[in-house]
């Protein structure tokens, strides 16, 4: 079924007549690209093996022997020219302007997830800042701030946005749906889907990338492919250029506001009075932490009652 729907042999141009030995078959192995996609295998060796023992899958891909298929390093030199001409962004691009070419998008979700890679990260260069006096600059000296990417990107076209995205494997870090932070070594993808769970843009950078760099080629790149109403984000994309270029694009931005920049969220996010009630009767005497006035005598002694009267009583 997937195979039909990509329809990939249309995409890959035809060796009939070329000079010298006969290539292996390239739509072929293309479906077997995709099998090793769909099936996560990570190596060709494991694509091989799985070829080797399961007749359906071989033949689907156009095998009928197991002598008919290709070495491994035929293998691997065939995914190094398919992904150099960049045949999965083809069928990509095909794919949505047969779906949304005439139609109106609700919503465009923006989000990034982590890919690990079998790398070593990249060491950063760290870049060597020019030392200035300590205090306030003398009058009528300027300080010339260096912008960040975000006000960059503003004055730049698309593809000077991309190019500018660093790409290097690297160390990423990140909070998951629970809150605990997880680390990964290699890149992180940025994508935007549409209704209905169908990616339609994608970028590829460092896993270290900050989400709100990637939002405004992202934007872009997507605004070329449909036309949608409403860009749906998390806190990550709370940046006044990000909203600024969803308005330009006329779209709304519905972004969920970062703890950070509003001082109230940040205090309402905190926990109220860390106390530990294990060992403390107060625990016996509240057991729907509530508060107990005709048990206040016997607990004078309490240090976490007495944390609790300078505090407010939902403290607890």
């Amino acid at each position: 079924m997937v195979l039909e729907f990509l329809r990939i042999e249309e995409h890959i141009p035809s060796n009939f007549r070329l000079q010298g030995r006969p290539q292996s078959d390239r739509i072929a192995i293309a479906r077997a690209f995709i099998a090793k996609a769909v099936y996560d295998m990570p190596t060709s060796r494991i694509l091989l093996d799985r070829l080797a023992s399961d007749g359906v899958i071989r033949r689907i891909c156009g095998w009928e022997k197991i002598t008919d298929m290709p070495s491994e390093a035929t293998f691997s030199r065939a995914f190094a020219e398919l992904s150099a001409s960049q045949l999965p962004k083809k069928v990509h691009e095909t794919l949505n302007k047969k779906n949304y070419e005439q139609q109106l998008v609700g919503h465009i979700s923006r989000d990034s997830t982590e890919i690990e890679a079998r790398e070593k990260p990249v060491k950063k260069v760290e870049m060597v800042k020019e030392k200035r006096k300590r205090g306030r600059p003398k009058k009528g000296q300027e300080v010339i701030k260096e912008p960040t990417r975000l006000e960059r990107q503003e004055k730049m076209s698309l593809e000077e946005m991309l190019k500018d995205l660093p790409k290097n494997c690297d160390v990423g870090s990140k909070k998951n749906s629970k809150g605990y932070k997880e680390t990964w070594i290699g890149y992180k993808l940025h994508i935007d889907t549409a209704d209905g769970q169908i990616p339609v843009s994608c970028v590829l950078t460092s896993a270290s990338t900050h989400d709100s760099q990637a939002a405004i080629p992202l934007a872009e790149l997507t605004n070329e492919k449909l036309t949608n109403l409403y860009d749906l984000m998390d806190s990550a994309y709370d940046a006044s250029a990000v909203k600024k270029k969803s308005f330009d694009l006329g779209h709304v931005p519905i972004i969920d506001v970062n703890p950070r920049r509003n001082k109230a969220l940040k205090e309402e996010g905190k926990p109220r009075v860390p106390l530990n009630l294990r060992h403390c009767k107060l625990k016996n005497l509240l057991p729907s932490f509530g508060y107990c006035h005709d048990k206040k005598e016997n607990l004078r002694g309490c240090q976490h009652l007495r944390r609790y009267e300078n505090h407010d009583r939902t403290a607890l």
